[in-house]
């Protein structure tokens, strides 16, 4: 049967299981919509299966699909590994290279870098802040922050950067909420979270100590809740680089709660594989080094 099956067949069914969308999974693979559909289409005739069940809203796998899916992962995982091998030639750095990273200038800076040094590069980038894990699997590295440990997965976490951290709030906040000096106290005062990304609740602090907050503002930029607690909107943690100057020009106060919050800290992770992909060694020392300089 496999004669007459196209591996490409295979890829698309593979996106689109994974983003349970047509469109996005196109976007992945960098083809038109019209040929993911007509892949997936082309492999559900040859094995006279319904792979996904389509309807106007959402798409379902049926148990077919899953079974296909979890079966052909590794196979094709294992390929494009061996393939990667095989493309690599002398000491030049070649081929795709997939990454998701938060949008921020600095690392813009240096993936732009990492490319004109390595012109046989090619790259793909989505700018995702929190990226769930079912889209990871199209990736090679994925940089995210976190506070605290991680959660347990297949794949293998380096720590790239780390910001110590501070809880802040505004004076006139202060003139009419009392200042927290435990973090019981804090958990009952208004507060700014992240909406999704860093576990948003609880507060993480060292010690292994979190608290739940009261918060009725939430957002997912570090920018944004600077800007809120500039505002009196209620007590942030930030990192101390970012809210120094407001600090020392008592824009913002560091409130003292007997206990710092977790580091801030931007992990990369890739694939546990036994051997790393030589394109993500040299884009994680690439990324490393020119942190540092």
């Amino acid at each position: 049967m496999i004669e007459n099956i196209e591996l490409q067949w295979l890829r698309s069914f593979q996106a689109v299981y994974e983003q349970l969308s047509f469109k996005r999974a196109a976007e992945q693979l960098q083809l038109p919509t019209s040929n993911v559909s007509r892949h997936v289409a082309l492999l559900e005739q040859q094995l006279n299966l319904r792979l996904l069940e389509r309807t106007t809203r959402k798409m379902i796998p049926t148990a077919a699909g899953k079974q296909l899916f979890q079966s052909i992962t590794p196979l094709t995982r294992a390929m494009d590994d061996t393939l990667e091998d095989v493309a690599r030639h002398g000491d030049s750095l070649s081929g795709h290279l997939k990454i998701v990273m938060p949008d921020l200038p600095f690392l813009a800076e240096l993936v732009a870098d990492f490319c004109s040094q390595n012109p046989q590069i090619q790259l793909s980038c989505d700018t995702q802040l929190n990226p769930t894990e079912g889209l990871l699997d199209g990736f090679d590295v994925v940089l995210q922050f976190g506070r605290g440990p991680l959660e347990d997965s297949g794949w293998v976490a380096r720590e790239i950067l780390r910001w110590p951290s501070c809880v802040v709030g505004a004076p006139h906040l202060l003139e009419h909420q009392p200042m927290p000096r435990t973090l019981e106290e804090l958990s009952n005062a208004p507060c700014i979270t992240s909406l999704s990304v860093l576990q948003g609740m609880p507060w993480r602090f060292k010690q292994h100590q979190t608290i739940q907050v009261q918060s009725s503002y939430k957002v997912n930029s570090g920018n944004l809740a600077k800007a809120a607690a500039l505002k009196g909107l209620g007590f942030a943690v930030l990192p101390i680089h970012a809210c120094q100057a407001e600090i020392d020009n008592g824009t913002l106060v560091k409130i003292d709660v007997n206990c710092e919050p977790e580091d801030l800290v931007l992990y990369a992770l890739y694939s546990g594989r036994r051997y790393p992909l030589e394109k993500v060694k040299a884009f994680l020392e690439h990324l490393m080094a020119g942190l540092v300089a």
